[in-house]
């Protein structure tokens, strides 16, 4: 591995990078290079076969982030086999906490729009906590917190992602091709096949997984499934002689990829929000900011936080080695950064000043669950430095 791979690794030094490029991304679409951003992030690139000629913020979002969710996937494979999460009880927590975290703040967005036309499918927006910004603020501040703490986070988030996905796929999906549904299928089946083998060579791997990716983005899902659903089929256990499994060898390799291209690329143009003192002064007085906000912000803290000490009481799962419900509800604030799948579902059930309106809205709550995670977050370290 070379120093700058070791470097990439760290996770405080991913999520720097993470927070730069998103800094970037607000200066860039705010400033003097606004027409120049926003040309980059909608110019089409790729073949209209397959309806692969996306627009570079397209590939950013849909190609490249596939490749951070392979990566996640991959640790999440491990932990669920070799890891902790191997036991009922703590695999169930994150899965209760993620399940929680998106019906509460569906159920807060729908009440407070209540009646509001724009309302029909926009409940959606804050059901969604972006894995890669949340992991990000974590490894910035919670250094003092157990690794228990970065997996809770992961796993909830993975099927929380999952979830949102299938809701899009649910609520937004104009057309399901079932051919290519199929096809992606037999191709990862045809992956399992190769690692049930013991093949090692990329030189398969690497078409195969590509093209899943394409017979996935084909069918009309969302693409990025197809890094999680590789990674789920990886072998985790060595073979007698095995120096490493295919899972921590490929998970090693690629990290560095993901936290030094593929997340700083997507945050780059996903973050990039034309910012309005009209937007921001609407924040809190029209219904739909105040849905989106209050969702995320609230309703994620009180579904994810309330759903999984609920889940401790009653016996159903166990908290994590190591962390306290204090750490799990400071974690759980994490889940209010909404961005990601939060704006794709925006981009999908609205438009125009509406849809301005709530991307406004996701920005602002994001901003606010990463700080007051944060502040949580470093109360809790040095509690448990000084501890």
């Amino acid at each position: 591995m070379t120093e700058f791979g070791r470097y990439l690794r760290t996770e405080t030094v991913g999520g720097f990078i993470l927070l730069a490029a998103t800094a970037l991304a607000l200066l860039a679409a705010n400033g003097p290079w606004a027409d120049a951003y926003q040309t980059l992030r909608d110019t089409a690139v790729g073949p209209h076969v397959l309806h692969l000629d996306l627009t570079v913020g397209e590939w950013a979002k849909d190609g490249l982030l596939a490749l951070f969710f392979f990566v996640a996937g991959l640790e999440l494979k491990r932990e669920l086999v070799i890891g902790e999460l191997s036991h009922l009880k703590n695999a169930l927590l994150p899965v209760i906490a993620a399940i929680g975290g998106m019906v509460v703040p569906a159920v807060i967005a729908a009440g407070i729009g209540w009646g509001d036309p724009r309302m029909a499918q926009a409940w959606a927006i804050p059901v969604a906590t972006d894995i890669a910004f949340a992991l990000g603020v974590l490894a910035l501040a919670a250094s003092g917190l157990p690794s228990s703490a970065r997996l809770f986070l992961l796993s909830l988030a993975v099927v929380d992602d999952l979830g949102a996905i299938l809701l899009i796929a649910i609520l937004f999906t104009g057309s399901f091709d079932l051919l290519a549904a199929a096809a992606t299928v037999v191709l990862l089946a045809l992956y399992w096949f190769l690692q049930h083998k013991r093949v090692h060579t990329p030189w398969l791997y690497v078409p195969v997984a590509v093209a899943t990716w394409v017979a996935m983005h084909a069918s009309g899902v969302h693409a990025t499934i197809a890094g999680v659903a590789l990674a789920l089929l990886t072998r985790v256990r060595t073979d007698p002689g095995e120096d490493e499994s295919p899972c921590l060898r490929l998970e090693h390799r690629l990290q560095p990829w993901s936290a030094g291209l593929a997340v700083p690329v997507f945050a780059f143009f996903a973050a990039g929000i034309p910012v309005s003192l009209n937007v921001f002064g609407e924040l809190f007085t029209d219904r739909l900011a105040l849905a989106v906000l209050v969702g995320l912000v609230v309703g994620k803290l009180v579904g994810i936080a309330g759903s999984a000490l609920l889940a401790v009481r009653l016996g159903v799962a166990r908290l994590p080695e190591g962390l306290g419900r204090r750490d799990l509800v400071a974690v759980a604030m994490l889940g209010g950064v909404g961005f990601t799948v939060s704006l794709l579902i925006t981009e999908l059930s609205l438009d125009g000043a509406d849809m301005a309106l709530a991307k406004g809205a996701v920005l602002a709550a994001s901003l606010i669950a990463s700080l007051l995670a944060a502040a949580l977050l470093l109360r809790r370290s040095k509690a448990r430095s000084a501890g």
